[in-house]
């Protein structure tokens, strides 16, 4: 995998079968392929042994040893859209929305929602999916092109901390907490340091990618531009693709964390037979190609996955069947 600073040579095409708008799923999807699918990205489900997970309410009105108890009592776990329809008594299907699905009144926070079982589920991540989801849907990519080698990934530049920047702070910090009081008073006068702040100039800020890259050429996308790069789709037919990305995240490894890479948004072969586009603000992962291809994509049991219509409404008042 290397970056592309040619991204309009690659990439032209897309475009011009996006619509520039968003009134459907082909501002970020193209028009013209055989078919499609939605690839529900997994939500989480928090439960109590013997009894409902608390309100907010109820939780704020527990004393603090209650507190430590229940936290060490919690169960998390992966779950479905379909756990989540039968524990609120709504219907999955293809174009259902989250919210709708566990039935959230208007001006209530979707986003955590406690059923009538009294399990607590939380929604799926927006724009993200773990490196083992995207390498079981690779899998099958990989199997319906003839070029598996080669190909592209483009990867959002908003990002956090993806790009560099001019500005006056760094794309990223990290801050270190020790017991050493000295330390302490160093971490506190930098961060409120009132005499210096309004003095700083704007300089350049490094990236997770290289500065080259940083200040390269954008794949421009209705309302997105993209760093792309060239990608063969075989390179995500496994999880450990993170460890080879050119974008992999190597200053926060410095730090402790897990390796970790941002998955492409969009992902297309040489041949152009299919193109998997991972929309920062969809909650699921669409696949258009063969209807070949979405036929092997629905049937895996592995992946929550429905099959679309062209033309495929994606809008949160799309479910009209949960209102």
């Amino acid at each position: 995998m290397e970056w592309n600073p040619d991204p309009d040579s690659a990439g032209t095409w897309l475009r011009d079968r996006l619509d520039v708008d968003y009134a459907t799923m082909h501002g970020v999807v193209p028009h013209g392929f055989e078919a499609y699918a939605r690839i529900f990205h997994p939500a989480e489900v928090r439960s109590l042994p013997d009894r409902a997970v608390p309100t907010m309410d109820e939780w704020n009105r527990m004393p603090d040893e209650e507190h430590v108890r229940l936290i060490e009592l919690f169960v998390d776990e992966p779950a479905t859209w379909a756990d989540a329809a039968a524990a609120f008594d709504t219907s999955l299907h293809a174009l259902a929305q989250w919210q709708r699905l566990v039935k959230t009144p208007p001006e209530v926070d979707w986003r955590t929602r406690i059923a009538p079982d009294g399990r607590e589920f939380t929604s799926p991540r927006e724009g993200e999916m773990s490196p083992a989801l995207l390498a079981a849907i690779a899998r099958y990519l990989v199997a319906h092109t003839s070029t598996p080698d080669a190909g592209f990934a483009a990867v959002w530049e908003g990002w956090g901390g993806f790009v560099g920047h001019y500005g006056e702070a760094p794309s990223r910090a990290y801050l270190e907490f020790t017991d050493d009081p000295l330390h302490a008073q160093v971490l506190q006068q930098s961060i409120h340091d009132r005499f210096n702040n309004p003095f700083r100039k704007a300089q350049w800020q490094p990236g997770i990618v290289s500065d080259e890259v940083s200040k390269g050429e954008r794949l421009s996308l209705p309302g997105r531009d993209h760093v792309l790069f060239a990608a063969p789709p075989s390179a995500f037919a496994g999880p450990g693709w993170i460890l080879d990305a050119p974008w992999r995240d190597l200053e926060q490894e410095q730090h402790g964390f897990p390796p970790a890479a941002q998955h492409p948004s969009i992902l297309w072969p040489a041949d152009r037979a299919w193109v998997m586009a991972s929309e920062i603000d969809y909650d699921s992962t669409i696949v258009a190609g063969s209807a070949e291809l979405i036929r092997a994509i629905c049937a895996d049991e592995r992946l929550e996955a429905l099959p679309i219509p062209e033309g495929a409404d994606l809008g949160w008042e799309a479910d009209t069947t949960n209102r």
